[in-house]
């Protein structure tokens, strides 16, 4: 039951940063919003939003797979997960002292939405926030790791990767393009320019709790 709850609570915590990374402007909802107002076509909101919803795709794999081919994974899950944690929190303390954009962000011409959200994701760690969150989840799986075979217990975690990008990567999109549709049809651009909010130390606060949440609960 303890388990269960614990899977529980894992999953719900790939949908919840999906919710929250999908809200955060940082992420490109305001660009999907830009495109159809620019195009006159509703149909260009949803065309900017699957190409941000590729892009952060992407990058959410990129993170992921990784982890997932590597056989010690199975011996020194715990190591690496206390490693990731730490980095998640490095990441979260360097946002919160340099809270300046990346330039080169802004060089990315608005034609290339899916490379924009690819970089911006990778710039802010999005993807690197799940790491722990996956990690935790392989240690729900039952496994015997001492006689598992590497192709399983490699396959087996690339299935657990695929679907934590995806499902984070829908709910990211579901919120985004939620708010998105709200600001085109009934808010308009009066609220982008009164109402914007800046989510950058909540940001970087976020990464600071993702990792000391994981180092908590990783035994």
């Amino acid at each position: 039951m303890e388990a269960l709850t614990s899977t529980t609570a894992l999953w719900g915590a790939v949908v919840a940063s999906g919710i929250y990374h999908g809200v955060n402007p940082g992420m490109g909802w305001p660009l999907a919003v830009s495109a159809a107002l620019m195009d006159r076509q509703p149909g260009s909101l949803l065309k900017a939003m699957a190409a941000l919803a590729i892009g952060h795709l992407v990058a959410m794999a990129t993170i992921l797979v990784p982890f997932s081919l590597l056989f010690v994974l199975a011996a020194w899950q715990r190591e690496i997960q206390i490693g990731a944690a730490c980095l998640v929190i490095a990441l979260g303390l360097y946002l919160l002292v340099n809270r300046r954009h990346p330039r080169f962000l802004s060089r990315v011409p608005p034609s290339r939405l899916a490379l924009w959200s690819f970089l911006a994701a990778m710039a802010h760690g999005a993807g690197l926030m799940l790491v722990p969150i996956y990690l935790g989840i392989c240690k729900t799986v039952e496994t015997n790791s001492g006689h598992a075979a590497a192709d399983m217990l490699i396959s087996g975690n690339l299935g657990v990767a695929a679907l934590v990008a995806v499902l984070h990567t829908l709910a990211m999109m579901a919120s985004g393009g939620a708010l998105a549709v709200g600001v085109y049809r009934w808010l308009g651009l009066k609220f982008l320019s009164r109402s914007w909010f800046n989510l950058d130390l909540v940001w970087a606060l976020s990464l600071i709790l993702v990792g000391l949440l994981s180092l908590v609960f990783t035994h």
